[in-house]
């Protein structure tokens, strides 16, 4: 008999050195503005939104999701995934398990049919000692890095080249490791009162890379000191604020390059860079080719 639904997603303490995820899908995905059917998975899924805007419903709740944002969709929990933005909203999605202990063949084996349920192939999610369940608060703000982590591994899912199982795998450790960290300078960082001053403010440079945000004027904000004002917004993002912001800006820098024929001068100018040798001289050190080769190379793929 299939368990009971609030017992979902299932759960398996294990030290991380047990942990051995299987990709059964990684792929760069389009949806028109409207919602899809609700439904419920036998792997995990962790749903990035790249641009555009999305709400998933989940247990009751509806979570607003912004570009730059994913959600961590657990095994057996029903979920609605909705795109609000028009005309379409773009996502990265990953399927996997934790354990590697479930035989995927098509993407049709991840999806549940509520008339010939499958009990025993619900996968389980780690927990490790000193960490929260990743599913238990499942929006993230990952960093740059984790972002660029999760498209090396749609790469390598995608093109599977020699010993590419291996790849994805060290991959997918790689980024598990990222959410756990942003999951505990999250949780150390709401505890304080200057928490959602904190959140309004990270919001506005999501939403606005392009103006002048300096130390000094967040603290003003804040009504705290200089360095107090940092380490608080450190202590929640992982990043010092300029840091954090230019890992907004060169985030959509990338998506710029990527889907519009703005010229890597207007790019630098619209997201607030001083001049196009500054912008050109920070994308090259991040990425290690010039902003033209990016834009040349992620039109092939």
């Amino acid at each position: 008999m299939e368990a009971h639904q609030s017992s979902f997603p299932l759960r398996r303490q294990a030290p991380v050195k047990e942990w051995s995820p299987r990709i059964h899908y990684a792929q760069f995905q389009r949806m028109p503005t409207g919602s899809l059917p609700e439904r419920r998975i036998y792997d995990f899924e962790l749903l990035y939104v790249s641009q555009g805007e999305a709400v998933t419903t989940m247990g009751g709740q509806r979570h607003h999701l912004s570009a730059g944002q994913l959600i961590v969709l657990p095994a057996g929990v029903y979920h609605r995934n909705e795109a609000v933005s028009s005309p379409d909203t773009r996502f990265l999605g990953i399927h996997f398990d934790f354990f590697d202990e479930l035989d995927i063949q098509t993407e049709a084996d991840m999806i549940v049919n509520d008339d010939h349920v499958q009990p025993s192939r619900f996968a389980h999610e780690a927990v490790a000692s000193g960490f929260q369940p990743l599913s238990q608060q499942p929006v993230y703000t990952p960093t740059l890095a984790c972002v660029q982590l999760m498209e090396q591994l749609v790469q390598e899912f995608t093109l599977r080249p020699a010993g590419y199982e291996l790849a994805c795998k060290a991959l997918m450790l790689n980024i598990l490791t990222h959410l756990l960290r942003l999951q505990q300078s999250r949780s150390r960082s709401l505890a304080t009162q200057y928490s959602g001053k904190l959140m309004d403010i990270i919001d506005e440079m999501e939403r606005n890379p392009a103006r002048l945000w300096t130390n000094a004027g967040i603290a003003e904000r804040m009504n705290l000191s200089v360095d107090h004002a940092a380490k608080l917004f450190k202590q929640m993002t992982g990043l010092p604020p300029n840091e954090f912001l230019h890992n907004v800006r060169h985030r959509e820098a990338r998506r710029l390059l990527r889907e519009t024929d703005l010229s890597v001068e207007q790019i630098g100018e619209q997201l607030g860079y001083s001049g196009i040798h500054y912008f050109s001289r920070l994308f090259r050190k991040h990425e290690g080719i010039s902003a033209t080769e990016y834009r040349k190379l992620s039109r092939v793929l």
